[in-house]
């Protein structure tokens, strides 16, 4: 067959479906698992801190470094597997091994990741998960007192999974060696593709949950601001019908809370997409699991939507209230932008209507100027042409006065005939 040319991102793009396969865990088994996040614009860090530090963690097992510039890793280090995961805002590690301690939960299966090594880490612990896996008792009820001995009673969680074939137990609490305590009791039979699968999406579950919370301290401290802006707001709305007030002065302080509000939402926009985001994942994984009741006790989905789903309201509710105060402003200021057009448009035309008087009585003005100007120059145009007729009235017998009387029409009509036409030459430029 002939090779046809491919996409040059085909290979890469298929490799990327089989990149992050689930682990598989026996029964019984345990898992550790750790997600580091920085604390500030984590999604803009510098990644080749979190390459070195697996890296060093590597190192002190022994197992052989990774590539440059990889976002995941599967190996072995020491008697557990390991599975390394770089996502947007943070990163994962995953070990999982054979067999449990005697004592339950026993802060040594930790030691795989040394607390020095994690005091290392770029940013901070965001999760810290430790799972016990072992086999389902015959008879379902005996697990009751591990129950009470492992997790704390009023927040416990205990539900069936994957359609009766594992039971999961944990208390969302931090115990004393800093983890968040899982149990998974699994049926004779149930494969390790299952187990780990339940495993992968419970400490997802986990991160993901913190990951969409790490918005409600912002919406909470979002809430205070806004609702310091709101009644300022609400102030200049209601007082834009008063005339007494200054829209200009008006427009300038309601772009100042504009320009806040405006700020407000770029600082947080990140944070609460992030949020809804992390949400639809934590919702996904709860509904993965196909969770059913155990023994009348409070599932999974049960203890999100009382102890978790308020929190992710707040924060909805936060970013909603900021969306519609940041439109009210907006509508605001174009109606006083509006206003301040319209007074200013009255304003040019009380200045035209000036304009055009002042223009009318320039022009009365002038023509009051031009008949003194006609009587003015006819005056001093008759004693001069008075003079010069003087001797010819003489010869003919006529009186001065009857000449000068004579000559003044005929002056002062070619001194106004002139002084017409002198404007009008003027006019025509």
């Amino acid at each position: 067959m002939s090779q046809r040319p491919d996409h040059p991102q085909r290979y890469a793009l298929v490799n990327e479906l089989h990149a992050r396969p689930y682990p598989k865990l026996g029964v019984p088994g345990h898992a550790v698992y750790l997600a580091f996040k920085e604390p500030r614009d984590a999604a803009n860090r510098d990644r080749s801190k979190d390459q070195a530090h697996l890296a060093e963690l590597l190192t002190l097992n022994g197992a052989a470094q990774p590539e440059a510039g990889i976002t995941h890793y599967t190996g072995k280090i020491g008697r557990h597997e390991l599975k390394w995961e770089s996502h947007t805002e943070f990163t994962t590690y995953l070990a999982f091994g054979k067999g449990v301690s005697s004592r339950a939960f026993d802060p040594a299966e930790t030691e795989i990741f040394p607390d020095a090594w994690i005091e290392k880490g770029p940013g901070g612990r965001i999760a810290a998960v430790q799972i016990r896996i072992v086999d389902l008792p015959e008879n379902p009820d005996d697990i009751a007192p591990m129950l009470e001995q492992w997790f704390v009673a009023e927040s416990l969680v205990c539900t069936w999974v994957l359609d009766g074939a594992a039971v999961v137990a944990g208390d969302f609490r931090i115990d004393p060696n800093g983890q968040m305590r899982f149990a998974i009791f699994a049926r004779p039979g149930t494969g390790p593709g299952r187990i780990g699968r339940t495993v992968q999406r419970l400490c997802e579950l986990e991160t993901y949950r913190a990951m969409s919370m790490l918005g409600l301290a912002r919406a909470r401290d979002l809430s205070k601001r806004l609702n310091a802006l709101d009644p300022r707001l609400t102030e200049i709305v209601e007082g834009m019908g008063d005339d007494a007030n200054s829209a200009e002065e008006t427009l300038h302080e309601l772009l100042e809370i504009s320009a806040e509000l405006e700020s407000l939402a770029v600082q947080h926009s990140f944070r609460f997409s992030a949020t809804g985001a992390y949400e639809a994942i934590v919702r996904e994984r709860v509904e993965s699991l196909r969770e059913s009741r155990f023994e009348g006790r409070q599932k999974l989905s049960e203890f999100m939507a009382r102890r978790y789903d308020p929190a992710v309201r707040t924060v909805k509710s936060a970013e909603t209230r900021l969306r519609q105060m940041v439109t009210r402003a907006a509508r605001a200021g174009e109606l006083l932008r509006t206003r301040v057009d319209v007074e200013r448009s009255a304003q040019n035309q009380k200045l035209l209507e000036s304009m055009d008087r002042r223009s009318d009585l320039q022009l009365r003005l002038q023509h009051t100027v031009e008949g003194l100007s006609v009587v003015a120059i006819s005056y001093y145009a008759i004693s001069v042409a008075g003079y010069l007729a003087y001797p010819v009235s003489k010869k003919i017998g006529l009186t001065k006065e009857i000449m000068m009387a004579g000559l003044t029409p005929i002056v002062i009509l070619a001194v106004w005939l002139m002084i017409r036409r002198i404007r009008k030459g003027v006019g025509g430029h």
